[in-house]
């Protein structure tokens, strides 16, 4: 991923997944807060999107290496994580 290009399309991608999938509302939208930058209201995109520091260390440490994987496995691994965070929390609770 490229910088906020990058962020922007991951975001993207996560809200149409997310938006099939009614019972990954909440939790989307509890880890794009957690994610968002500081202040992101005041910067353009006007998005709550993560730092691009914070999302390359993400990357890399999901992925290894540089951090690129293919578009569509981000949509699988956003998916399965969100999943994972609505049980663990269920469980936690």
């Amino acid at each position: 991923m490229d910088g906020q290009s990058g962020a922007l399309q991951l975001f993207s991608a996560a809200t149409s997944v997310v938006a099939r999938r009614p019972k990954l509302w909440r939790v989307g939208v509890s880890a794009c807060c957690h994610m968002a930058r500081s202040r992101w209201w005041r910067r353009p995109p006007f998005l709550p999107v993560p730092a691009d520091e914070f999302l390359h260390f993400r990357m890399v440490t999901m992925y290894g290496g540089d951090g690129s994987v293919e578009r569509d496995r981000h949509v699988t691994d956003i998916v399965a994580w969100l999943e994972w965070c609505r049980t663990w929390r269920a469980v936690n609770s």
